[in-house]
């Protein structure tokens, strides 16, 4: 019943066609980080969305908060709340923990948490992790490891 998963909704502001080919790798197949020299900047978005499914002993402990979502108060703190400052906080870090991202100056970031019950007692965080920068690269990686990051904290 404990599962964590983690699905990528990505919506780039511009579209490529794959080509078939690694980015992070040379022509004799050595590791690299792509050079971005010849990009333009522009504005760019990338969303992930992940979600984190709750068994029943902890869906029963949490609170509705009206207009504010829902929270689970723990020994450890409000995990929700926890979980949005860790994401941001993972957003941030992202060039340091993934080998070939570029250092970003992150301009927006936006991490929420929404509580859901569905039918048969099961229960959800799902976490959306928006954001932006302008850039001449993406903020995909960005996206993906705040709203991995959250549901990391939550899971814990």
């Amino acid at each position: 019943p404990n599962m964590l998963r983690c699905l990528a909704h990505l919506r780039p502001t511009t579209r490529r066609a794959t080509r078939g080919c690694l980015t992070h790798v040379t022509p004799d197949n050595m590791p690299t980080m792509k050079s971005v020299m010849d990009k333009k900047v522009t504005k760019r978005t990338a969303r992930a969305i992940s979600s984190v499914f709750l068994p029943e002993e902890v869906a029963s402990r949490v609170k509705t908060l009206g207009d504010q979502g829902a929270e689970i108060e723990s020994s450890k703190g409000p995990v929700f709340a926890t979980g949005i400052i860790a994401g941001t906080m993972a957003v941030k870090k992202t060039s340091d923990l993934i080998p070939f991202c570029h250092p970003l100056p992150i301009e927006a970031c936006s991490v929420n948490v929404m509580y859901e019950s569905g039918e048969n007692g099961t229960a959800r965080a799902r976490i959306e992790c928006t954001v932006e920068v302008t850039s001449k690269t993406g903020v995909e990686m960005e996206a993906l490891t705040g709203a991995s990051m959250c549901a990391l904290t939550i899971y814990d």
